[in-house]
């Protein structure tokens, strides 16, 4: 074998590797009637934040369709996250993170639904607002919003890293401070007509050293709905920064579902 063969063989077999899963055991299976993955993200950010949860996600043979929420309603998320459900070819995960939580609570009815995954999320229930949730829990000190006259909220730049992505680099923080997408903040007030969750099986994926809520409120929602709770430690921004752990909820929800 000359040289150049064997370099070409060993790039093959990179190209190979980075193709697939580390664990060639976690590709899906033909039979497995839950293929599709709906990612709803959440207030501040867009859905490219979801790109390493993707990624996993695609090598495993999911089908992940990824939402981009405009925030400027609940009614406009909830539509857009509609949309892409109906695209779906079979039955789905649906995931949010954070404000993405209280979009498929309200969008998770559609019957190809068939679970929820909530990335240190909000859970109302039906006829609660997002903002009753934070009501008998110490605030947020860390993450400040700032409001501008015609009602939308950014994350304030100065706290964003503390507040948001303490994990990120400063150079990932930056963009994610100066690209971050303002939500209308009458959408916290309004109240929600359905409650996916009540109907639908959970799971929540709780980062242990979120600053956006406070630790006690993300367990109480989590536990009300009685999701299944995987635990990590990570920044409010974990759908970017812990997307195995997030990858591996979302397959263990497929899965679960499909072999009922």
């Amino acid at each position: 074998m000359t040289t150049r063969t064997i370099l070409a063989a060993v790039a093959a077999a990179a190209a190979i590797s980075a193709a697939v899963p580390a664990n060639a055991a976690d590709i899906i299976r033909e039979n497995q009637t839950v293929k599709n993955v709906v990612l709803v993200h959440g207030a501040f950010a867009d859905g490219s934040g979801w790109r390493g949860v993707y990624d996993n996600l695609t090598k495993r043979g999911y089908r992940v369709t990824v939402v981009q929420n405009p925030l400027t309603s609940l009614e406009d998320d909830v539509a857009a996250t509609r949309r892409a459900i109906e695209r779906q070819d079979g039955l789905a995960i649906l995931v949010g993170h954070s404000w993405g939580g209280t979009v498929i609570t309200e969008a998770g009815i559609d019957a190809k639904v068939a679970g929820l995954v909530y990335v240190s999320a909000l859970s109302p229930d039906a006829g609660e607002t997002t903002a009753q949730q934070y009501e008998g829990f110490a605030p947020a000190t860390e993450f400040v919003i700032e409001t501008t006259k015609d009602g939308f909220g950014y994350v304030s730049p100065e706290k964003f890293k503390a507040g948001f992505a303490h994990d990120v680099s400063d150079a990932d923080v930056a963009f994610m401070r100066d690209a971050q997408v303002p939500i209308n903040m009458s959408a916290f007030g309004t109240k929600l007509e359905n409650a996916a969750w009540r109907t639908k099986p959970s799971w929540a994926v709780i980062a242990t050293e979120d600053k956006a809520f406070d630790q006690a409120m993300l367990i109480h929602m989590a536990e009300r709905i009685k999701a299944k709770i995987t635990k990590v430690s990570a920044s409010h921004a974990l759908f970017m920064t812990q997307p195995t752990v997030v990858a591996d909820t979302i397959d263990e929800a497929a899965k679960t579902v499909s072999a009922q």
